[in-house]
């Protein structure tokens, strides 16, 4: 069992978009690994290759029993509306009302390349987006706007 540690707001690599997964070979799995081991911790509803410092297009979750792995995910559908609250674990201590859509389709691949697709509402559906956004190199804070941003803004070490 393999607890990575953390990037932090600041790290150039969360602001970097990810390299899409090529190779499916012994180094994915032990990524994919670590981020499910990482994850577990409690209060944890998902995370992305580069809050662990790793370029690589692969996030985890585990929202409401279900816990799985995404390589190379696309959003594929997103319909509806939900703002509700929002964290991050790159950005702790801080959460704020964050607009995002109510149901989601997400499409990628396992760690040996097979198709996945992870449909989601509520807070599956925010961390699919989350997750997705990290890929990016976006965050949550970018999606806020008016007084909330400013609030955020000001919090931020």
């Amino acid at each position: 069992m393999t607890i990575r540690p953390l990037r932090l707001i600041g790290d150039p690599i969360l602001r970097t978009p990810c390299e899409a997964v090529e190779r499916f070979d012994d180094g994915l799995r032990r990524l994919a690994a670590d981020l499910l081991d990482t994850v577990r911790m409690p209060g944890r509803a998902g995370l992305a290759a580069p809050q662990i410092g790793v370029g690589l297009a692969v996030f985890v979750y585990n929202v409401d029993l279900r816990l799985g792995c995404v390589v190379n995910p696309r959003i594929m559908t997103a319909s509806g509306s939900d703002n509700g609250p929002e964290g991050c674990l790159s950005i702790p201590g801080v959460t704020a009302n964050t607009p995002r859509a109510a149901h989601v389709v997400v499409t990628g691949v396992s760690v040996t390349g097979r198709p996945v697709t992870v449909e989601g509402t509520g807070e599956l559906a925010r961390c699919l987006q989350h997750e997705t956004d990290h890929l990016d190199g976006m965050l949550y804070v970018d999606r806020l706007a008016g007084p909330e941003r400013r609030r955020i803004l000001s919090e931020l070490p």
